[in-house]
């Protein structure tokens, strides 16, 4: 077993894994397609749009693939990192958000990405990141326990700490301030993953990227075909708006990428093709809009 971190892998892994996310999604629609966009960096590198518009089930999705490098890095990735001034970098992932029609089926978003920095003469600093969370309109507890059933199982194998730490910085970071809540019921965030030999950290990014699917696709075949009306989709476009605050707001992935002249229309793929915002709406006490609340304060899905 190999401890040396091999690049070349991770981006096989991350361009099979983009394909086979692709293809299971366009087949739940069942009648969307990806079109795909590739796109190359000035400074070193590219990388694969993809998005489905207008699908049966999936209103705009897009899963991307982006491989950049270069022979500095960026002034904004050494500030809290100055051992990394004076290297060259690698930065590569996946990271795809699915906006479904129907409201009664969350939203999803997901990432898997790696990292290097090398010089010569020195070991290369290296690091995994990535994740999977939920955010539902209409939540229901068993799509919920689902979703964190599928987290918590994926990561038993590399220790039984991995679950809470990495659920609960999860509940941490996609919190909106402003609003005192989370952005949805969370799943797994995990970051400057280095700490085991390299092969287990890559395993346990493939574990995540590959625990998407198993999360995500049996909530879809449950409540693609639910019915819904005007006031359903109003709440959803609604709610979507503290999608897009979020984003611009907290998002570091969006902000980086912003700042270090990243490719626009890719960054912001993850948009939803519609939403509102409207003056100090507050639900119907005891609607079922009102019982979204509930779920926006982290608990314990065991």
């Amino acid at each position: 077993m190999s401890h040396q971190p091999d690049s070349h892998a991770v981006k096989q892994f991350l361009l099979a894994l983009q394909d086979q996310i692709c293809d299971a999604l366009a087949a739940a629609d069942g009648q969307g397609q990806f079109i795909e966009d590739s796109w190359t960096r000035e400074e070193g590198g590219g990388g694969r749009s993809r998005v489905l518009q207008n699908g049966a089930v999936i209103e705009q999705g897009g899963v991307n693939f982006s491989h950049v490098y270069g022979a500095t890095m960026p002034a904004s990735a050494t500030a809290h990192r100055p051992e990394l001034a004076g290297r060259s970098f690698e930065a590569m992932g996946v990271s795809l958000v699915i906006h479904p029609r129907n409201p009664y089926v969350p939203t999803s978003h997901a990432n898997v990405r790696f990292f290097i920095a090398e010089k010569e003469g020195e070991a290369p600093v290296w690091w995994f990141g990535g994740g999977f969370d939920l955010t539902p309109f209409y939540p229901f507890e068993e799509d919920c326990r689902h979703w964190h059933g599928v987290a918590k199982e994926l990561c038993e194998p590399f220790g039984e700490q991995v679950y809470p730490e990495y659920k609960s910085w999860c509940d941490r970071y996609f919190y909106l301030q402003h609003r005192d809540e989370t952005r949805g019921v969370g799943g797994l965030f995990f970051d400057d993953l280095n700490q085991w030999p390299f092969e287990q950290c890559f395993s346990f990014m493939q574990a995540v990227g590959r625990g998407y699917l198993d999360a995500y696709l049996p909530i879809i075949a449950k409540r693609k075909d639910s019915p819904y009306g005007e006031r359903e989709r109003q709440f959803q476009l609604y709610r979507r708006g503290r999608y897009v605050e979020f984003n611009l707001v907290y998002d570091r992935g969006t902000l980086f990428g912003l700042q270090t002249g990243g490719r626009t229309e890719s960054i912001l793929m993850s948009m939803p093709p519609l939403a509102r915002w409207q003056y100090n709406w507050q639900p119907e006490p005891g609607s079922a809009e009102a019982r979204l609340q509930a779920f926006l304060i982290p608990r314990d899905w065991g």
